[in-house]
Order: structure tokens, then sequence, then C-alpha cells
């Protein structure tokens, strides 16, 4: 029997990690002024994410990159770090101030399915939490800027690798399953998943398939 998805069986279930209490409650009541979305936990600190996280298991983690921790407290790189090992289904979003290059680099490669940036409209947000508890990678238009560092044709080809990732895709495998399919690392499919998404200008993987068959690249049996 398969396991409903996420949200299927009732609202998402998100965590709130920030140092900033007023944050956290500025938060929680964006996230629970939208339909589908429940605040089930908050935490201060990266440690404390962590806990309650293993513990509560939300479907998303939304995660602050630069927790103002004592001395030896863990960021939210770390943060993500220790949850691919203890909490490996829970999908997180780091909501960070920061948009430099090798803070989204470092996250992604951490296990981040999602970057989206706290000055952001909370559409962005929304769209970055439903898509990374579907298994999507959600990341702000200023982000996938930030990584391509340049502006580029929207119809610019994709490579063979990418075509490979795209096909696999497809067919319903999760970036894991990709990964031992092609012989490479997670974090090596999720960087081909950042360059198909800004070829092909979309921002999830039914549009980048959807895309991709009507650009001819890739035919559906």
């Amino acid at each position: 029997m398969t396991a409903d998805p996420p949200g299927a069986a009732g609202p998402l279930r998100v965590l709130v990690a920030d140092d900033h209490a007023v944050v956290r409650a500025g938060l929680r009541a964006l996230l629970e002024g939208e339909p589908g979305i429940e605040v089930i936990a908050e935490a201060g600190s990266g440690e404390e994410a962590v806990s309650l996280v293993a513990r509560m298991l939300p479907d998303v983690a939304l995660m602050d990159l630069r927790f103002g921790s004592p001395a030896g407290g863990i960021d939210g790189i770390e943060a993500i770090r220790r949850l691919a090992a203890e909490a490996p289904g829970v999908a997180v979003v780091m909501l960070t101030s920061y948009a430099g290059r090798a803070d989204v680099v470092r996250a992604l490669e951490a296990g981040a399915r999602g970057y989206v940036l706290k000055a952001g409209p909370p559409e962005e947000l929304f769209r970055a939490v439903r898509g990374a508890a579907a298994g999507a990678l959600g990341l702000a238009p200023e982000i996938v800027g930030e990584l391509v560092g340049q502006v580029v044709s929207p119809e610019q080809e994709l490579s063979g690798r990418e075509i490979e990732v795209v096909r696999l895709m497809a067919e319903g495998l999760s970036n894991r399953a990709i990964a031992g399919a092609l012989f490479l690392s997670e974090a090596t499919v999720k960087t081909h998943l950042v360059r198909v998404y800004r070829k092909l200008r979309v921002d999830n993987r039914a549009a980048a398939v959807s895309e991709a068959v009507r650009r001819g690249v890739l035919e559906l049996t």
C-alpha cells in the first residue's frame, strides 16, 4: 500500500526555526493564514530545531541560516546535515536574509530542498513549502540568478546529462534514486536540477518535464 503524500490527509505540518521570537511569530501568522498549512512548533536555535524535528517529524522545517546562538551553537547548515541523518523524510527549506552564492550552495549540498529570502513575497514562501513537501526544489528567483551568475537564453539547450536527469524525473524517480541510477551524488543531481530549471525557465519538476516535452528534447511513451 502506497503512503499518502504530505498534506494528502490534512494540512502540511511545518516547524519554524529562527532565533528571533518576533520573526517566528510573524512567520506563524503568515503561514497559518494560508489554507492547507499548519505550524506545529517553533525553535529558537539550531540544536532545538534538530531535537524538535526529529521528535515531531513535520512535513517541512523552515530553517534560519545563521542563528544568534551562544558560542558553540550550530547554524542552519549544520542543522540540515544532522537532520539528513536523524529525520531524512523531513524537507528543509532555508529561509534567510542572505543570498550569497556560497551560502546557497552549502545549503543545497547539505540537503535543503528550498532556499527563499525573508524579504521575498509570501507566495514564494508558500510555493517553496508546498514544493519541498512534494519533493521539488524551491528556489527564489534571486537565488537562481545568484547561482547561474548571468541571464541566459530561455532556449538554451540541455546537456546530455541534464536530459538523462529529466528523463528519470519524468519516470517518477526521487533525487536519491536518480543519483543511484546515474552513479552521482544527490548534491550533484540537485545541481543538475538547478541548471535544468534555469534553462527551461521553470521552478518545479512537473513543469520541467512538460517544458522538455514541448521543446522536443524528451519524449514520453
